[in-house]
């Protein structure tokens, strides 16, 4: 928020509580930066691999980036006493041999206000360094300078807006690093080794810079993604394990990746992921927090809270069916044969009625699915009183017994899909890019991660390019206004051509 514009809406005891919480916010801020500076020291003397050490530097350096940033976003809202501050050393120059192209900023006019005809007596230049895969250009925007002869008033174009202000990234190859780091799951110093053969070295510890800055850059577009996906009425639910690895032990423990998506049945196709500590329900009550809708999910005990407190649950048809096909795949069972024909069944309606919109699709499911699912209640009504009890075709048949109601309620809702599908499809590219992540190196970390592929994977739901997705946001996020920030939303946003 710019404190200076807004300071007008305020009055004095706002003010001061303004001002007491962001001093409260820098206070905490350069703590955990202190003890971020503390663990990357101490972690050159803990037991870890090679590898292991490179990642839980470059995640250190991220943080110790975004913290940075943070505080001096908190800064410039309330700006401190200047204080001498370490002669900062001067960048190296860009390669003289990389391929540039001229940007030039003009004055809109050239016309001085006294009347005069101002002349062209210089420029500025500024070069950014830009990235198409495996080749380095170099950006160089001039900006000319214009005096009037007259009266001696100097005129020239703006410096350009961007994310890291006076950085030599372009908007370009800050998306390179980021959807390769979070969609490709690229570590940055393997990043950095690419680089390096195309041409120009970048530190990993700069590259990790670029990407906490633009992590706190965005947060602003995923809290707007956050808040329009809780506007709809009913949403998917899933988690997955990622380990997470705290400085001071060297070992890892089990955090989750909680995944949170519109359904395949709405207009609007967005994903938005939470890192958390552990897989405890308070995650998903803090999360969703006030909403209070139709959560279609597995029958993970955490979510039993959520159900309490007025959320209704909806369960995924496909984990019961999941129960019966490995009971046929793996040992034949003819019993769970003959209950997999109903579940072909109810799918082969649902194929139907996807394609209907709400009304059409109620009635279809109350014609075609009910009947069938009448009869899938009474078979495993049946079957459960004939095999033995503690077998695993028993468990399977009380799975779905004991969780009959949210197993069926699409049938009665048009809203609500008949399974949980499709999260689980959101959330299978970052368990497949886990091999690679190896471990999220702290809270911070993970959190970022989230926040970030929120955006690749909603920008993937809509059919766009993440890179070019994120190009373009890099490049408008700058000068958008805060009350016009929904434009940039994956399923709101354009390419250029289209536009």
């Amino acid at each position: 928020m710019n404190f200076a514009a807004t300071i007008e809406q305020y009055t004095k005891e706002q003010l001061v509580q303004l001002l007491i919480h962001q001093q409260a916010m820098n206070a905490k801020l350069t703590h955990e930066l202190a003890i971020l500076k503390r663990q990357k020291f101490a972690a050159t003397s803990e037991a870890y691999t090679g590898e292991q050490q490179r990642e839980l530097f470059e995640t250190l350096d991220i943080d110790l980036a975004a913290v940075a940033a943070e505080i001096e976003q908190l800064t410039l809202a309330h700006p401190a006493p200047a204080e001498p501050t370490k002669q900062q050393p001067k960048r190296v120059r860009l390669p003289a041999e990389l391929p540039r192209t001229d940007i030039h900023h003009e004055p809109d006019s050239t016309l001085c206000q006294c009347g005069c005809q101002m002349k062209r007596i210089g420029e500025d230049v500024s070069e950014k360094l830009d990235y198409q895969p495996g080749v380095f250009t170099v950006e160089r925007h001039v900006r000319g300078k214009w005096v009037c002869n007259q009266c001696e008033t100097l005129v020239q174009a703006p410096v350009p807006a961007q994310i890291i202000d006076k950085g030599i990234p372009t908007s370009g190859l800050l998306a390179q690093v980021i959807v390769a780091k979070y969609a490709d799951h690229l570590p940055l110093y393997r990043q950095s080794g690419i680089f390096e053969r195309a041409g120009l070295a970048i530190p990993d510890s700069t590259l990790a810079e670029w990407v906490g800055r633009c992590g706190v850059a965005l947060q602003p577009l995923v809290d707007a993604l956050k808040e329009e996906l809780l506007a709809h009425p009913v949403l998917h639910a899933d988690e997955t394990p990622l380990p997470m690895l705290k400085p001071g032990n060297g070992k890892t423990h089990k955090a989750y990746l909680w995944s949170y998506c519109s359904t395949p049945l709405s207009s609007t196709k967005a994903v938005v992921f939470d890192f958390a500590e552990s897989r405890g329900g308070k995650h998903a009550e803090q999360f969703l927090d006030r909403w209070r809708g139709t959560l279609v999910c597995d029958d993970f005990p955490g979510y039993k809270v959520l159900f309490r407190s007025g959320i209704t649950e909806a369960g995924c048809m496909a984990h019961a069916r999941r129960r019966f096909h490995e009971l046929w795949a793996n040992h034949s069972s003819q019993i769970a044969g003959e209950v997999l024909d109903l579940f072909a069944s109810l799918y082969g309606v649902e194929r139907e009625a996807t394609l209907l919109d709400e009304e059409q699709r109620l009635t279809i499911r109350q014609a075609q699915a009910t009947p069938v699912a009448d009869a899938l209640h009474q078979w495993l009504l049946v079957q459960r009183q004939r095999v033995p009890s503690g077998s695993a075709t028993f468990k399977a048949i009380e799975y779905s017994l004991n969780r009959w109601s949210a197993l069926t309620h699409y049938l009665n809702d048009p809203k609500v899909p008949i399974d949980n599908n499709w999260v689980e499809n959101q959330i299978r590219p970052v368990a497949l890019g886990r091999k690679n992540w190896m471990f999220s190196g702290s809270l911070r970390a993970g959190k970022r991660a989230a926040a970030i592929m929120s955006l690749i994977h909603s920008a993937r739901l809509n059919g766009h390019d993440p890179y070019a997705y994120m190009k373009d946001v890099l490049e408008k996020l700058p000068l958008q206004p805060f009350s016009r920030i929904g434009e940039l939303l994956p399923h709101r946003w354009e390419p250029a051509q289209a536009q």
